[in-house]
């Protein structure tokens, strides 16, 4: 008997008509134009223009910004799955995975830095350090993983070098979730927010970064291909699925593991009694939106008939993920910053400073904006990158990944 052959993987260049590509481009462009002059707009006139106050200081901007920055991290997964955990049908979308995890940081961190008022303070902020902020270990850990991820794909299409994969690999996995526990203690450590308060933030946030990348880089990786008109098998496609499936179960569990932690600590039980059943939007968006249309919709899409998993109920249900996903992030950042500081225990406290009362946000169209330009920033690098360079794997359909194909 023959031993099978091993299938190798050639890479290609993204396979669009110039005219297409371009027009693509050009519409995304416009996009990320939009968000430059909100970015502008809101430096020249101040942020009066915006939502933000002294009760909300972290708005919509910041939103889009942790949610880019925690899908980054979760993007390179599949990279990871591949290289470090040996599984061989993710290994073609390495390069993809990586490429895609450095296009969504950057969009994340331009909205970060654009949102700051003052851009160009941020060279005091990259040269004088607070080791005791975790904003200081953000700035090493953000840049850290560029060089990083960089390595990783140098290392994946450069062939002679493909022996380190399994160590580059390696490091980035660990740098990664570095990058998304430094993430998730922003929140953590802030003791004086009692949304925030919690160990539980860190693992949460590691595993939001699992769903909300795996979900962008679905959606990602089929658009190209149907854009393309290149094959992508149904195998790869209900492999990710169902990871998917796991991953979106993995973070409603931390989810209800904050919430009943918080509900059984006396000091926390305002503000949860405030998300959960008082606070407006904020437990609309929540049990609405965070879980129902995020989360349960999702899980039985997946779960429920594993046998008729088509691309189509994959797409609609990553599409859901990420709808959930934003709002799960507006309502830690948003709703924990609109709920008052609990300045005198047991006391009520009223000043002209609003103190002890909800806070009211309205997100503006520079805000929204700007967040929406750093989304489309990451699409333009995605796209030029994909352009260029070898990114894409020649195919996927079900004989060039998956191992077990019956062939002929």
């Amino acid at each position: 008997m023959k031993a099978a052959k091993k299938k190798t993987m050639s890479y290609k260049f993204l396979g669009v008509s110039g005219g297409a590509f371009y027009k693509v481009l050009f519409s995304i462009a416009v996009v990320a134009g939009v968000g430059g002059l909100s970015a502008l707009h809101m430096e020249h006139s101040g942020h009066w223009v915006t939502g933000m106050d002294n009760q909300i200081v972290w708005g919509m901007p910041h939103v889009f910004a942790v949610f880019l920055i925690v899908a980054a991290s979760g993007a390179l997964n599949v990279a990871s799955i591949g290289t470090v955990f040996g599984r061989s049908a993710y290994k073609p979308l390495g390069r993809f995975s990586g490429l895609l995890a450095v296009a969504l940081l950057a969009g994340g961190l331009a909205v970060l830095v654009l949102d700051l008022g003052r851009p160009d303070r941020l060279i005091v902020a990259a040269t004088t350090y607070n080791f005791k902020s975790i904003f200081t270990w953000n700035i090493f850990l953000y840049t850290g993983f560029m060089v990083v991820v960089g390595v990783y794909l140098w290392v994946m299409m450069d062939r002679p070098m493909n022996i380190w994969g399994k160590i580059a690999g390696t490091v980035a996995f660990v740098w990664r979730l570095g990058l998304t526990t430094g993430t998730g203690l922003i929140f953590g450590f802030l003791i004086a927010r009692e949304a925030y308060d919690a160990a539980v933030m860190a693992p949460l946030f590691i595993a939001m970064s699992f769903s909300f990348g795996l979900a962008i880089f679905l959606l990602a990786v089929i658009a190209v291909y149907e854009w393309s008109d290149n094959p992508i098998g149904d195998f790869l496609i209900r492999k990710m699925g169902r990871l998917l499936g796991v991953f979106v179960a993995a973070v409603l569990y931390f989810v209800i593991v904050q919430h009943l932690t918080n509900l059984y600590a006396a000091e926390h039980a305002g503000v949860e009694r405030f998300i959960l059943a008082e606070g407006g939007i904020f437990t609309g968006l929540f049990w609405g939106v965070q879980i129902f249309v995020g989360s349960i919709v999702p899980l039985v899409l997946l779960f429920g008939d594993t046998g008729n998993l088509t691309k189509g109920r994959v797409s609609l249900a990553a599409a859901l993920v990420i709808v959930g996903g934003i709002a799960q992030v507006y309502v830690i950042i948003i709703g924990g910053q609109a709920y008052p500081l609990n300045l005198f225990p047991g006391m009520e406290v009223t000043s002209n400073f609003f103190d002890g009362t909800v806070s009211d946000y309205v997100p503006s169209l520079p805000e929204i904006g700007l967040g929406v330009g750093g989304v489309a920033l990451a699409a333009i690098i995605t796209l030029v990158a994909a352009r260029v360079l070898r990114f894409l794997p020649e195919s996927l359909a079900d004989e060039a990944v998956d191992p077990h194909h019956a062939s002929g």
